[in-house]
């Protein structure tokens, strides 16, 4: 409904038809308020997604599927307006995906990481594993909110966190699910960008945790190799 059909409601029924008494004064000023603030919210979300347009053959990322390909930008008209969206092909979930422009931005949909990105969450690999002392069920909820976040700093942390070399223990059964599907996601897109496939973009993955010096386990020292040493 237009905002001048709905104020000429308001002025039809600003007054009580039995009582003949005014009941929507207050009323009509808080509704233009609003309406006035979902204007500007609309206007700026319009300004974002100008500015992010995608084109084209473009790889893009959305935070619930990943790496995705603008195939293209089409029109389809839907109760008598037309609506532009984007096509995003997913190789790898077979899927396609149709988001409307003007909300693409407020998804969560960018653009993909710059070098200098990937290089930052392969420091973030690095790293030493963070794993909070709480039950698993949650901990588990909020592995899979950074995988989706479309954030690639967080989806590395959980790939960080979840990794285990030779020597340490073996994953659980959900842990090397949620392990897999981090992985995948931080593979592709830095395969993407560095312009290589899946498989080595996993192993530099791989590589630069098994490296860290975080993760190599400290050797025992016997009690008489340690009191020769002190002596």
């Amino acid at each position: 409904m237009k905002a001048r059909n709905f104020f000429a409601l308001l002025k039809a029924f600003g007054t009580c038809p039995i009582a003949s008494v005014k009941i929507l004064p207050w009323f009509s000023g808080v509704i233009c308020i609003i309406l006035t603030i979902y204007g500007k919210v609309i206007r700026r979300m319009a300004v974002q997604a100008k500015k992010q347009k995608f084109k084209a053959n473009e790889y893009v990322v959305y935070p619930a599927h990943g790496v995705g390909k603008v195939l293209e930008i089409e029109e389809e008209e839907i109760a008598g307006m037309k609506l532009e969206l984007y096509v995003i092909d997913f190789e790898k979930e077979k899927m396609r995906l149709r988001v409307p422009t003007a909300k693409a931005v407020g998804v969560g949909m960018r653009k993909l990481s710059s070098k200098a990105d990937i290089e930052n969450c392969l420091k973030v690999l690095d790293g030493r594993p963070r794993v909070k002392r709480t039950m698993w069920s949650r901990r588990a909820q909020e592995y899979e909110a950074k995988i989706n976040s479309g954030n690639l700093v967080q989806v590395s942390e959980v790939v960080r966190d979840l990794f285990r070399t030779a020597e340490q223990p073996e994953q659980s059964y959900s842990e090397r699910q949620l392990y897999e599907a981090a992985l995948e996601r931080m593979s592709r897109e830095v395969a993407v960008v560095k312009k290589y496939d899946d498989k080595q973009a996993i192993e530099e993955i791989e590589d630069v945790m098994r490296a860290s010096p975080h993760r190599t386990p400290k050797p025992e020292v016997k009690p008489d190799e340690s009191s020769e040493a002190a002596a």
